[in-house]
């Protein structure tokens, strides 16, 4: 078994440990929750993601407006109270230059998996699960566990037994008859869906997109076929599975927590990369943390 297969069988137990810790919930019930305050969230490629549900679900939840943003995109132009920033690594160049743009007053929490790194190091609270962190450059548990931690500290409904039944259940479709899978969410599902389908591209080099679900008749269907997989995180809006079926392709929707489903999708991302004769633990030009060659930004004044 490959790293990446063996932190992806992790996950119930990383969940349960982040759960069980109730310092670590209470410190996210305090710095991620922040009732009333507005929130800016950052992070790049699976940590943006992150930070796309993490935003979703605290807006849900009624604890304020979250903004979510890729942390190259960042501007100074609106005003927060606090920024939360998502890192694995802790070391994510564009974050570092995302926190150096934003107003020195702006109260700066990290969740990271790595402590003593450059971004903990300029945060005023620091959120670590280090017990989370991964070998693999490819990320699984490390996400996962943040958004369960996440979902308990806004007491939002959650399953966390079913991680354990997506590693037990049979994958929804043999990867040898699939060339393309979109991925489809609703409210906090849609960074599960982008997340999940960025796992494909990086796992298995495959023909993946992503979306909000209901965008899904606006141009994406045009391209699905009978070798596509159309992957439904959260609720089943009205009538897509007849415009699945019109298209010709395969309609997974199943009955897990989606924190679960995305287990699977991860499962199914490295099935597909083994009968590509690939190893997820060895993506295609890719490196646990993008560090950009070049001077370090000022500190914020």
């Amino acid at each position: 078994m490959n790293v990446t297969a063996t932190e992806i069988a992790s996950q119930p137990e990383t969940w349960a440990r982040a759960l069980a810790d109730t310092a670590l919930v209470d410190a996210a019930r305090a710095h991620l929750a922040a009732p009333g305050e507005r929130v800016l969230a950052i992070g790049c490629g699976t940590s943006w993601f992150v930070a796309e549900a993490y935003a979703a679900l605290r807006e849900a939840a009624g604890l304020g407006e979250t903004d979510a943003v890729c942390a190259s995109e960042v501007t100074a132009y609106r005003r927060y109270d606090r920024v939360i920033a998502f890192s694995r690594s802790g070391t994510t160049t564009e974050v570092l230059d995302a926190l150096a743009k934003l107003p020195a007053d702006l109260r700066v929490t990290s969740v990271v998996a790595v402590a003593d790194t450059p971004i903990a190091e300029r945060s005023d609270d620091v959120l670590l699960l280090d017990f989370a962190d991964e070998k693999s450059v490819v990320q699984t548990r490390f996400p996962t566990t943040v958004l369960t931690l996440v979902r308990a500290a806004f007491d939002s409904p959650h399953k966390s037994e079913d991680g354990q039944a997506a590693l037990d259940r049979d994958l929804p479709a043999d990867p040898a008859d699939i060339d393309h899978i979109v991925f489809l969410g609703t409210g906090w599902t849609v960074g599960l869906a982008h997340e999940a389908a960025l796992k494909v591209r990086e796992a298995a080099q495959a023909w993946s997109e992503s979306y909000p679900a209901m965008d899904f008749r606006h141009g994406p269907m045009a391209v699905a076929g009978p070798r596509s997989l159309v992957w439904v995180f959260g609720p089943l809006p009205d009538g897509m599975a007849e415009t699945v079926a019109a298209t010709g392709a395969r309609l997974h929707h199943d009955d897990l927590d989606p924190l679960a489903g995305l287990v699977l999708a991860q499962r199914f991302a490295t099935a597909l990369a083994a009968l590509r004769g690939l190893n997820p633990d060895e993506p295609r030009l890719l490196t646990r943390s993008v560090i950009l060659n070049r001077p370090a930004v000022l500190p914020r004044e």
